[in-house]
């Protein structure tokens, strides 16, 4: 199975960026064709979907909340995938995970019980 690790959180301000990146690591007959996903939760909170990415790179998805701010992408090569995360708010603030299944990529992919595989999540928090 794919092993995941995430990377790149960090405190900012409201407005400022930052990327995660997520490596998955294991036989590449296996993980290349993983779809990949962002989630994030908060103190309190439920795990929120956030975004979405086929195994190809050819689709993605986004959570309302962040449409236009953050960008999904992946690379094959390295073996990675990326939250380009901008514009950001304090109500970004959470741990953020990120997933991965081999399962069709339809329209159950914002929930977290879609996804068989996780990280150990990144720590991002906004100040205003």
């Amino acid at each position: 199975q794919v092993q995941l690790a995430e990377s790149g959180g960090g405190l900012v301000q409201a407005g400022d960026s930052l990327r995660l990146t997520c490596t998955a690591s294991g036989r590449t007959f296996s993980w290349s064709w993983y779809h990949m996903a962002w989630f994030r939760q908060a103190p309190g909170k439920e795990r929120e979907f956030v975004a979405a990415i086929s195994w190809g790179g050819g689709i993605t998805k986004y959570a309302d909340s962040v449409k236009g701010r953050f960008t999904n992408s992946r690379d094959h090569a390295t073996n990675t995938v990326y939250l380009q995360m901008n514009s950001l708010k304090p109500e970004d603030s959470a741990v953020y995970y990120c997933a991965a299944d081999r399962k069709s990529f339809d329209d159950s992919t914002w929930r977290p019980d879609y996804w068989g595989q996780w990280g150990q999540g990144t720590q991002v928090t906004v100040s205003s």
